[in-house]
């Protein structure tokens, strides 16, 4: 079983941590100062340090970082008083793995150290990720050919047993909630319900309501009682998507279901306790957010247990022609039109294309020509792409779509002008005001085959 270090200077609190640990299984070590401890971490091998911040002689931030300092990878669980949050988020920017506020249940501290074990463990393995990647991982209606996908798919894989908190990053479009499903599917409460919550799809003065409910009477229009989406998704999992526009108010609540499991509904003074995974989602930088001094420190360290970021579909081109094949058989099987495929070259054009949407642009781009095909196969014609210069642009003249390089902007002009053209290349280089043998160069570049001519 694992080992714990206790490091407390109250015996009757050290005695009481090591008694119940002990009934846990778990093997445990104790001091009562930071230099004891660090004296035990030499000579015993510890698998986690649960530790006061407040200590005689060398503190508990100190501590915290002579450990960090000696093995990164080593969890640490720091206690302090009610009161002390600010202290709190200062271990955790420490290296601290989670704080626990007392006084505290033992039931919390179990389910703390049980969570950051299984944490441990997820890191652990994580180590050998580049190894295990000889093995392909796959979940329906995930497309992961690339190797950034197979290692979101691997730690999916990893994480999902676990209760961790998970916080995915990445652009609009990628599929986040495709990744939140699957570690739903994956872990022990697939049985459960799988509630998603968007929080700039509902007006701000009423999220609370919506994640917490509300009692009758609680406002003009509470009629009757409402349970929110965290009562309905006890035993199961609740998405949180776009959790960086959560207002501060609600932020305050969130904590507290995080660190207790417990809350109130709006309006009422019953406490209401549920057993809910929370899955968080952003497509924002969130420490610009704490910078700025929009989202709580303490509710970012809470929520950023186990961070996946799902690369932009630009990053990973080789997932495109199984991510096309897949829309078109849907957008076949559901609107009974006759398109079998898509040629090489129309192909090419969708994997040349930078996608500032994503993987929700490609289905757009898709469904369209499918429905507009003039044929049974999908053709460079039938790809339509929006490529107007977008309004959120790099460089100072904001001139170029976002993520996209020169050659690639020339290469999709060359796309576009052949498409208007209807596939007459000698249109298409006038269009351009390029030579017939300047086009042919730079069909050949984006692989595009130049057979012959189709005239008008």
């Amino acid at each position: 079983m694992p080992a714990i270090l206790i490091v407390e200077d109250e015996a009757k609190m050290r005695r009481l941590l090591e008694l119940n640990l002990g009934d846990d299984g778990f093997t445990t070590f104790s001091a009562e100062d930071a230099e004891t401890g660090l004296k035990l971490l030499r000579e015993n091998p510890i698998d986690l340090v649960l530790t006061d911040l407040k200590l005689p002689g060398m503190n508990g931030l100190e501590f915290l970082q002579t450990i960090k300092h000696h093995n990164a990878a080593l969890p640490v669980v720091v206690m302090t008083a009610f009161g002390s949050v600010e202290t709190a988020v200062e271990a955790m920017k420490a290296g601290a793995s989670d704080y626990v506020l007392k006084p505290f249940s033992l039931t919390e501290m179990r389910m703390v150290i049980h969570k950051e074990l299984d944490v441990r463990n997820l890191r652990e393995e994580n180590r050998s990720l580049r190894e295990a990647l000889g093995k392909r991982y796959s979940h329906p209606n995930v497309v992961a050919r690339s190797p950034k996908m197979q290692e979101v798919l691997a730690t999916v894989e990893r994480v999902a047993p676990t209760n961790a908190t998970v916080l995915l990053g990445g652009e609009s479009g990628v599929g986040k909630d495709l990744i939140a499903r699957a570690i739903h599917e994956k872990s022990r409460r697939a049985s459960g319900p799988f509630l998603k919550i968007n929080s700039t799809a509902i007006p701000e003065n009423l999220l609370e309501s919506e994640l917490f409910g509300f009692e009758k009477g609680a406002f003009t229009g509470a009629v009757a009682s409402k349970p929110g989406k965290f009562e309905l998704a006890d035993k199961g999992t609740l998405f949180l998507d776009e959790i960086g526009d959560v207002p501060p108010v609600t932020q305050v609540k969130l904590l507290r279901v995080l660190q207790e499991r417990e809350f109130e509904r709006l309006g009422g003074t019953r406490t209401v306790k549920v057993d809910v995974r929370l899955i968080a989602a952003t497509n924002r930088d969130l420490r610009a957010a704490l910078e700025q001094g929009t989202f709580r420190e303490d509710l970012y360290y809470r929520l950023n247990v186990v961070p996946i970021d799902i690369a932009p579909l630009r990053e990973r081109r080789e997932d495109i022609p199984d991510l096309a094949n897949l829309f078109i058989s849907r957008f076949t099987g559901e609107s009974g039109k006759p398109v079998e495929g898509i040629t090489p070259e129309a192909m090419q054009v969708l994997v040349n294309y930078h996608w500032p949407g994503n993987v929700r642009e490609l289905q757009n781009i898709v469904e369209r020509a499918c429905a507009l095909a003039k044929g049974s196969v999908l053709e460079p014609s039938d790809i339509h792409l929006d490529v107007r210069p977008a309004k959120t642009a790099n460089g100072p003249g904001g001139f170029l779509p976002d993520g996209m390089t020169l050659e690639q902007w020339e290469d999709e002009m060359v796309q576009e002008a052949l498409r208007r053209a209807n596939g007459n290349k000698s249109q298409a280089a006038r269009l351009l005001g390029l030579s017939r043998n300047a086009l042919r160069y730079r069909l050949s570049k984006i692989g595009i085959a130049d057979e012959g001519e189709k005239e008008s």
